[in-house]
């Protein structure tokens, strides 16, 4: 039994409605999640979802900023949103859905992206990045009994050296700094998280899903970073199919600066 589940950073979720139709129809995953949706929940969009047969809908939105939401045409129960350092922000969402008799549990997250300078003590900005990916080190892959788990969502780090276009001068860049890799690596590790976007790709490969806005030329220059992610726990990996990154949609009508990542199973 197949099954598919995208991930996307949508940048203005009401600004950009026409392509994240333009992407269901064309693709069609069983699961959409989106970040930075940036809308309170009463506003999201969810009639045009709704039609295309997105019948289960969570949102956590907030006005202008951040927001996270799933859309599933699989029902989803046991909504939670997690307050990732006490702060009010909608950065985090997570549901249950039940497929090929099996249970799982969906995380969606959006992580602070840290502002310019990699320092703490000048740039709040940066130490609630750290604070977040801190406390995500509590979260577990394996954490709920007879329930497997995906964790997807703009993560804001890339951390492997070929997940930027240049590992050494990215160095000090906000994103590829080693306290942020460093960090997002011990997530996974003490979380027990399985990388599924290099199962099958060698990490010695590039593999991007953003490119800045501020480059006329994007394609051409290719100065691209791995900052969208999909995990899961150890005993799902051995059924992901492939994981396909739609480049193609950085190009596409007044686009988000980050690309949908899918990932598609066989349970």
């Amino acid at each position: 039994m197949g099954f598919s589940i995208t991930t996307w950073n949508i940048n203005s979720v009401r600004l950009r409605m026409p392509i994240v139709e333009q992407l269901v129809l064309k693709h069609r995953p069983d699961i959409l999640c989106l970040q930075e949706t940036k809308v309170t929940n009463e506003l999201f969009p969810a009639a045009p979802l709704r039609a295309m047969g997105y019948n289960h809908i969570i949102i956590h939105g907030q006005k202008g900023y951040h927001g996270v939401a799933i859309a599933s045409r699989i029902p989803l129960t046991e909504d939670h949103r997690q307050d990732y350092c006490g702060v009010g922000d909608a950065r985090h969402i997570s549901a249950i859905f039940e497929h090929g008799n099996r249970r799982v549990r969906l995380h969606n997250f959006y992580v602070p992206a840290g502002g310019d300078e990699p320092d703490r003590t000048i740039n709040p900005k940066f130490g609630h990045k750290l604070d977040f990916i801190e406390e995500m080190k509590l979260l577990k892959a394996n954490g709920e009994a007879n329930t497997s788990a995906i964790l997807v969502g703009d993560l804001n780090i890339a951390p492997l050296e070929h997940d930027v276009w240049s590992h050494k001068q990215l160095l000090k860049i906000v994103s590829h700094t080693p306290v942020e890799t460093e960090g997002l690596l011990e997530v996974m590790k003490r979380g027990a998280w399985l990388d599924l976007m290099r199962q099958h790709v060698p990490a010695s490969e590039k593999l991007y899903t953003w490119w800045s806005y501020r480059a006329k030329d994007w394609e051409a220059a290719d100065r691209g970073r791995r900052l969208d992610h999909i995990w899961s726990s150890s005993d799902l990996g051995p059924h992901l199919k492939r994981i396909e990154i739609l480049k193609e949609a950085r190009g596409w009508d007044r686009p988000s600066d980050h690309v949908p990542v899918t990932a598609h199973f066989d349970f």
